[in-house]
């Protein structure tokens, strides 16, 4: 079957995109919670989106503490060697940062800033009150 090898690319590249989105929820949801709490938003302290928010991290965070790959990296990798095509090394958020940086770093500093990030997350949860669930 010669398509094939395109449906592990296009599945591949449907990874990336939810990766990306998830990179994007968890910047974003941090940004805005943060500007919400100072603008008077309301919707930033609803407590689904902020639990969500908080486990998104926290998995982020114990991935990079144990040392494990996102799945969702793993996943997109192994498509794109499916495919035929190639597949970078490292973790998601390093291979981006290389490439649009230019920079390289041990595990143990993404591990950290991820830390330092989820740290600011938690902190929201005293600073920008989520309401109770209902």
């Amino acid at each position: 079957m010669s398509d094939t090898p395109s449906l592990f690319l296009l599945a591949a590249d449907a990874l990336l995109v939810l990766h990306v989105l998830v990179v994007i929820f968890i910047v974003a949801g941090l940004l805005l919670t943060y500007a919400g709490g100072l603008l008077g938003w309301s919707w930033v302290r609803n407590p689904w989106f902020r639990t969500v928010h908080l486990i998104a991290i926290g998995v982020v965070v114990a991935q990079a503490w144990a040392g494990e790959l996102c799945p969702l990296t793993e996943w997109e990798q192994a498509l794109r060697l499916r495919a035929g095509d190639a597949a970078y090394t490292g973790s998601f958020i390093a291979h981006w940062l290389a490439e649009l940086l230019y920079y390289e770093a041990p595990m143990w500093v993404f591990a950290l800033c991820y830390t330092l990030f989820g740290a600011l997350v938690l902190a929201a949860w005293y600073l920008v009150r989520p309401r109770p669930l209902r």
